[in-house]
């Protein structure tokens, strides 16, 4: 029983970083209809963002992340408005090679400035790494990152459904010739939404530095993560995103205690079988994974 609890608990608060790592990519697929491969490195980039602003200010990263959300808004507003822009309209393989190369580009740029060296910060003061609920374990920065994944979340569902621009986001998401009828400024959607899906996804690298080592090529163990995440909560759906990652987070939890050999393998299992029996996810639409905006 003990055990059985302490797995379950284990694989929610792991879950919630998933879902939360894989947030922004299916924010800006569920829009632009873009698989944005250079996810992994803005979440690298990330998670240097709270490591350097705690070494070099002393502000938690979890009390800066508001700092963090505002700074790659702007960059995920400037990857759009000087990079995706120009491809938005163009066809799969050109948008692949767009958002690969700037993963490779932002990679080595990481690799230049902050070489190959591994970091992380502690945020709790000793003796608070971990909190005990009698018999159960929990890391204190896994739970303060699930409250985070909750918060942003509950954020998001509310900004797309209460506000003027949530609702334009969602109608272009929807049907974008219908929504351009409408009179709504696509192009500005577009940009709100990279600005909003990399701001999340710089805040989730910061939060999740405390928990993971921040290096170069951190990003593409992250990037399969989120792809596993999104194919299986549904392509485009923001509550679906929290499903997949509860259920990896579970998965991973109790493969890696029975056969810790096949918890790396899990993510690239779940992705196979997802993709060849059901690619539109849990709560995607059908046929999502084959729609475009022409």
């Amino acid at each position: 029983m003990q055990l059985a609890l302490q797995l379950l608990l284990s694989g929610i608060l792991l879950g919630g970083v998933y879902a939360l790592a894989a947030l922004g990519l299916n924010l800006i697929f569920g829009v632009a209809k873009i698989v944005n491969f250079a996810h992994g490195e803005f979440m690298m980039l990330g998670m240097y963002a709270g490591f350097w602003l705690m070494t070099l200010t002393g502000i938690n990263p979890y009390w800066g992340s508001p700092l963090i959300a505002v700074a790659f808004f702007v960059v995920g507003a400037a990857f759009y408005w000087g990079v995706m822009r120009f491809t938005i309209y163009s066809t799969e393989l050109t948008q692949v090679f767009a958002t690969l190369g700037m993963s490779i580009a932002l990679q080595n740029l990481a690799l230049v400035m902050f070489s190959a060296d591994y970091r992380t910060i502690q945020t709790m003061p000793d003796g608070r790494s971990s909190i005990d609920f009698g018999f159960v374990h929990l890391s204190s920065d896994r739970v303060i990152a699930f409250l985070f994944a909750i918060a942003i979340f509950v954020g998001v569902i509310l900004f797309l459904r209460r506000t003027f621009t949530g609702r334009a986001i969602e109608a272009v998401s929807q049907d974008l010739m219908a929504a351009r009828l409408m009179g709504i400024n696509t192009q500005k959607i577009f940009l709100i939404t990279f600005g909003l899906g990399i701001g999340i996804t710089g805040v989730a690298g910061a939060v999740l530095v405390p928990s993971f080592y921040a290096f170069p090529s951190v990003g593409t163990f992250f990037v399969l993560i989120a792809f596993v995440v999104v194919v299986l909560g549904g392509l485009g759906s923001v509550t679906g995103t929290m499903i997949g990652g509860l259920s990896l987070g579970l998965i991973e939890s109790y493969v890696g205690y029975f056969s810790p050999d096949l918890k790396e393998a899990t993510h690239f299992i779940l992705l196979i079988l997802l993709l060849a029996v059901r690619p539109q996810g849990i709560l995607g639409v059908k046929g999502a994974e084959k729609e475009s905006l022409k």
